[in-house]
Order: C-alpha cells, then structure tokens, then sequence
C-alpha cells in the first residue's frame, strides 16, 4: 500500500519504511527529540525529551513552555528522532555520507490530563535511563503542577534509514584513498559526581 504524500520519503524512497516494528524501535532507542511547530508566523525546532507509549508520542516541558503552549492549542507538529550509525567516507568527497535511522511524525497534539501525567513522566523517566523509577523520588505534586506534557499520536509517522558502506563512482574506485564505513556508537561513562560526597567535602562539584 502506498503511504501518504505527507509521510512519503520522497529522496531516496527505497531508504523508507513506514511499518510500526521499525518506527517504534527507532523512537524507542533514541534520547532527544526536535519538534517544529510555528509560532506566530516564526517557525521554531526546539529539543526535547520524548517517550513513545502505545500509539502515542509523549513529549515534555516546562508548564511555561512556549512549545507546549502552542502545542496543546491544537497546532500541527513535526517530531524528529535521529540515531546516528556511522561516518561513510568515500574516494570523493561527494560521496561522503553517514549511516543512520530516523524518524518524522505529524499530527496534533494534545494536552495530557493530570490523570495521565503520572504515567507519562514514568515513561520519559524510564526512556532515560531504565529502571530509575522505582529508584528515585517520585514527582511532588508541585513538580507535577510545573510539568507540561503533550501527547502525539503516531497516526503519521515514517522513518528513513540508511545502512552499508560507500558508494563511489566507477572511474573513483582505484584512487589511493581509504575508503569504508566507521561505526559511531553512544556510550555513557561511569557516573563522576556523588552529591552526598560533594556535600561532605570528600569530592569537588562539576566545573
């Protein structure tokens, strides 16, 4: 089935995918999320945190957010998520590319109710790191007073992907130049700061 112009990936179609396994495993892996949405006459993109739960995009902000704001008045959005894979070096320079996933939603958002907040936060809490949930404070009523959060559903949604290595011309491929793909992976380090030793004086805090 052909999908919709809007969602269509019209450069390079064949790096398209529109079913929800690729979409999902994309949006789940990903940190940070860009929504574009305009403002009065001036477009925006602004970074987020997002978590996707079901059928819907969560995304998350301040309760005096602008983005937000604008977002729960029924404004169309733009969600991108981008997992970056790999630098692709060429023989020529315009050849250069990279490896990655991505993905583009459309769509209305909505403005989560308190009932739901709840569980919302639970989900970009644990996007960010598994597990820590159930190992830190739960949000104070007041936090919860000062936290927007809008749900995207993922009606309109397209990811594009691109993988394997190089793609020299012909007349490029005996050029005396190294040529091939370099992974790039995200990797977190071990944890610097302990602030129950800041306090104590045993450890300095961040510079």
């Amino acid at each position: 089935m052909r999908p919709p112009d809007r969602i269509r990936v019209k450069r390079m179609p064949k790096r398209g995918h529109y079913d929800r396994p690729t979409i999902d495993a994309i949006l789940d892996e990903a940190l940070i999320c860009h929504v574009g949405l305009e403002v009065e006459g001036q477009p925006y993109v602004i970074p987020t945190l997002h978590a996707r739960v079901g059928d819907r995009l969560y995304l998350h902000g301040s309760s005096a957010s602008r983005m937000l704001r604008q977002a729960a008045s029924g404004a169309r959005l733009c969600a991108t998520v981008t997992l970056f894979d790999g630098l692709v070096l060429a023989r020529s320079v315009f050849n250069h590319s990279v490896n990655y996933r991505s993905v583009v939603v459309f769509g209305t958002a909505t403005l989560v109710e308190e009932d739901e907040k709840l569980h919302a936060i639970r989900a970009l809490a644990e996007q960010v790191a598994p597990g820590r949930w159930d190992e830190a404070r739960q949000p104070s009523q007041q936090e919860l007073k000062a936290t927007s959060i809008v749900s995207l559903p993922l009606d309109e949604a397209s990811a594009k992907v691109r993988t394997g290595r190089e793609e020299d011309d012909e007349e490029d491929l005996d050029l005396p130049v190294w040529a091939g793909v370099v992974p790039v992976y995200l990797a977190a380090e071990p944890g610097e700061y302990d602030w129950r030793r800041v306090r104590d004086g045993r450890v300095g805090p961040p510079r």
